[in-house]
């Protein structure tokens, strides 16, 4: 273990790359290399099977060895980290870690959010009811600004809907309603059903005619744990 983590810091070192935040993904990895290193002479890549049971074999199998070229060529350049994660650009492990503190305080319904983690969790496009949760009560004190819109029929809306709903655009009547917010286009939208499912059409349907910035909560209202009323 100390020698791979040796390791692991010189190829940090001379690739510019940094650490994932999370650190236990990092140790899990690094055992994983630590293992393969004493089983096979080679620290292939421990998310991938290695094929072959001769050396002969493994080589022919193009096993990744790491730091290993797809990483190197395309994962890290495109997506910011290598297929394991322990590699990474100092800008995704910043992003990362930015995410990493939101989830923290959102789903430990602390709420509490910043200002800036507030309107950062607002430009995902998919919210889970926790973080819908946590963004209605930044809105509320004022730290960022959104349009909750209901995309269900009227019956459902009197069954139930969440607090702070602005505007009922039912998926029946969605082009004739949907004008109603023709103002909007810039402005941020979030969009709910019952399951997640009817509101996620709606999302891509409204980015197709111009809104910008359109979030959906991906669970619906079921799985919503908020406060919630009828009428």
């Amino acid at each position: 273990m100390e020698k791979t983590s040796k390791f692991v810091n010189k190829v940090y070192d001379q690739f510019g790359w940094v650490p994932n935040p999370n650190e236990e993904l990092n140790e899990g990895v690094t055992m994983g290399l630590a293992r393969n290193k004493l089983i096979y002479g080679k620290r292939f890549c421990p998310c991938f099977m290695v094929i072959g049971e001769t050396k002969e074999e493994q080589k022919a199998a193009d096993n990744r060895i790491c730091p290993c070229k797809p990483a190197i060529e395309k994962e890290i350049p495109e997506d910011g980290l290598c297929h394991c994660g322990i590699f990474c650009t100092p800008e995704y492990a910043a992003a990362q870690a930015q995410h990493d503190e939101i989830e923290e305080v959102v789903h430990a319904h602390s709420q509490g959010l910043t200002k800036e983690q507030a309107e950062t969790l607002l430009q995902q496009e998919q919210l889970d009811g926790d973080e819908l949760e946590a963004l209605i009560e930044a809105r509320e004190l004022g730290m960022v600004h959104f349009t909750l819109v209901d995309t269900r029929e009227f019956m459902e809306f009197q069954m139930g809907h969440i607090v702070g709903t602005d505007t009922l655009v039912p998926t029946s009547q969605f082009y004739a309603k949907v004008e109603e917010l023709a103002g909007k286009k810039s402005e941020q939208i979030i969009v709910y059903c019952h399951s997640g499912s009817r509101s996620f059409q709606v999302q891509h349907a409204m980015k197709g005619m111009g809104f910008e910035k359109v979030g959906n909560l991906r669970p619906g209202i079921i799985g919503y744990a908020g406060e919630t009323q009828r009428g």
